[in-house]
């Protein structure tokens, strides 16, 4: 059972990023320090350095070896169910878009693993806990921050894509505008014109793009180190590593100093409004946990595994999530809000989740 010194562990995990927070927005809001027209810069130093650094750094040092299989597969099958309703929703719903579709992807299956993750997993189930989370967090990183990465990059190349082609171009791409969603963001969607010889060149801006996203590939590599390590037990140069810790090890607090900036420069502390805010922590809190139970449930998974598959899928909006929305101008407030108010909120979320499961059992 979780005891007041568990609880003061996980505070002292948590209450770091909203210092590093309140600094990003004092900056801009209070001691004028940092310009607004600097922000950008600012984040973008987060996104193509730090926060793939920070992810090489971590997943270099697991052991892919010692992975629960069936907890990963859990994690997929959860993952593919939310695919395919939010690819329901946005087909058939007046309100759902491919913009939409993405965010809430990043709202119900990004979480925060690590920050919030590894401390609460300790005090709740032990080593045990923490090596599932860790393990959840690989593959968070290899896989599905990969696959937004591939949804952001075709959303953009197909704008850009559908500005620059001509009528008498041989792969001409007809798009009309839609009305705007509720940010104000305009959206495009493909006219019924779309050849197959534009698409599959499409296919290959994007590609090109993520291939040189170092977020993609610091992960992949990251992996594939290692596998290496692991099997031929071999350990990464001094220097090298030095040379990583020294920007990785500033992932987090930049992430959270960024996202203060970002605060500061909306007129309001919620900047998306509370219905979309309910709505974020709708898909974190319930949907999240809902369909990782529907998949451990699928692939067998029993007794603590189980319980903890359920309660690693209920922790709050992973940060980088904000620092890829705000790098690709797409719905930055509502992940920013997402993150803030489910981190402050997660906690007594987390412990009451953690206390039915266990009165269930």
């Amino acid at each position: 059972m979780i005891g007041w010194d568990d609880v003061y562990k996980v505070v002292v995990a948590m209450v770091p990023l909203y210092v590093a927070l309140g600094l990003g927005y004092g900056s801009v809001k209070w001691w004028r320090i940092i310009m607004p027209e600097q922000c950008n810069a600012i984040n973008s130093l987060v996104y193509y350095f730090t926060l793939p650094l920070f992810g090489f750094e971590f997943i270099a040092h697991v052991d892919p070896f010692q992975m629960n299989y069936p907890f990963m597969g859990a994690d997929v099958i959860a993952k593919l169910i939310i695919v395919l309703l939010l690819a329901l929703w946005a087909k058939c719903s007046s309100k759902g878009s491919y913009c939409w579709f993405i965010t809430s992807f990043s709202l119900s299956t990004l979480n925060n693993t690590l920050v919030v993750g590894v401390p609460l997993m300790k005090a709740m189930y032990g080593q045990m806990g923490v090596d599932l989370v860790v393990q959840s967090s690989v593959v968070q990183f290899t896989v599905w921050f990969t696959i937004l990465l591939l949804m952001l990059e075709f959303r953009r190349s197909g704008t850009d894509f559908s500005s620059t082609t001509t009528v008498g171009d041989s792969s001409f791409l007809s798009v009309e505008p839609a009305g705007k969603d509720l940010e104000g963001n305009q959206i495009i969607v493909a006219a019924s014109t779309t050849t197959r010889g534009s698409f599959w060149y499409l296919m290959k801006v994007v590609w090109l793009k993520l291939a040189k996203n170092p977020n993609s590939y610091a992960c992949i590599v990251g992996i594939i180190w290692a596998f290496l390590a692991n099997r031929w037990h071999f350990q990464m140069p001094s220097i090298m590593e030095g040379s990583i810790l020294i920007m990785s090890r500033a992932g987090t607090g930049t992430a959270m100093f960024s996202m203060g900036l970002f605060m500061a420069l909306q007129e309001k502390v919620i900047a998306c409004g509370p219905t979309l805010t309910v709505y974020g922590m709708f898909l974190r809190f319930i949907v999240g946990p809902a369909t990782m139970a529907l998949g451990a449930f699928s692939v067998g998974l029993r007794g603590d595994v189980l319980r903890i598959s359920i309660i690693q899928a209920a922790l709050p909006h992973a940060i980088s999530s904000f620092v890829i929305a705000k790098e690709y101008g797409l719905h930055a407030t509502v992940l920013s809000t997402g993150v803030i108010i489910g981190t402050m909120v997660s906690l007594p979320v987390l412990i009451s989740l953690f206390a039915v499961l266990e009165f269930l059992h």
